[in-house]
């Protein structure tokens, strides 16, 4: 894992990313040196009075496609300034993003993330890019929101973003077995009418754990069973499953 994370964010509209990388965890992780990210204006490399960054496409139809000269200018750019970077396109088209493809990328620790606009880029533009990712099959106005989630994902993963160390391993898709995270509670024991479960305040360390595991599998069975049929489950888990707290 890279002792840092650099990201350039190459954008047509970039106050669209920087509200929210400059809050919280990100916000924070960048004061501490641990995270460094670039937001560049895509227009900042096409020429002409008017800086355009779009025309329509050839062979007609609705909708217009960014252009392949201000979109590869501000790659290569991007690449001089971050040597050895990832090229990513936020794209439809690419592969889905999830915690796996975030290690992979946290790891490699420079990126350049392209947000498409309008219909695309330019099919030509693909030659400067490394990696194509989708974060899912739905379609957004453009890949800002797609980007801002790949920053997040990545740096978390980054060693002392997180306050807690042990926080990014125990959450929903990030541990070797890929089932989702069990309940959390906190203060008040009781609210209207529900109560906290009693094991979660037995002080008993080892059937709170147990407990943890069995919530985190009924989840993953009840909402994503889809996971459930290719985890690592060991025989205790399958035992777990169908557990009562007596058991535990």
């Amino acid at each position: 894992m890279a002792g840092k994370l650099e990201v350039e964010i190459l954008t047509l509209f970039p106050r669209m990313c920087a509200g929210y990388l400059g809050e919280s965890i990100l916000g924070k992780a960048q004061e501490s040196g641990l995270l460094t990210v670039w937001v560049e204006d895509i227009r900042e490399h096409a020429e002409g009075k008017h800086r355009v960054a779009d025309d329509a496409p050839y062979g007609g139809g609705a909708g217009m496609v960014m252009k392949p000269e201000p979109l590869t200018a501000a790659i290569e750019a991007a690449r001089a300034r971050l040597p050895g970077a990832l090229a990513v396109l936020m794209s439809p088209r690419g592969v889905r993003f999830d915690q796996g493809q975030a290690q992979r990328l946290a790891g490699h620790g420079k990126l350049i993330l392209v947000c498409g606009r309008y219909e695309g880029v330019d099919e030509r533009v693909l030659g400067s890019i490394d990696l194509e990712l989708s974060v899912g099959d739905f379609v957004l106005t453009g890949g800002e929101l797609a980007a801002l989630c790949v920053v997040d994902a990545a740096a978390r993963l980054v060693p002392g973003v997180l306050g807690n160390e042990a926080s990014a391993g125990d959450e929903s898709f990030a541990g070797q077995d890929g089932v989702l995270e069990h309940p959390h509670y906190t203060r008040p024991p009781v609210f209207r009418g529900n109560e906290v479960p009693a094991v979660l305040l037995s002080g008993d360390h080892r059937r709170i754990e147990r407990w943890r595991r069995r919530e985190a599998l009924r989840a993953t069975r009840k909402r994503r069973p889809d996971l459930l049929e290719g985890a690592l489950l060991t025989e205790e888990d399958r035992l777990l499953l169908d557990a009562g707290d007596d058991e535990l």
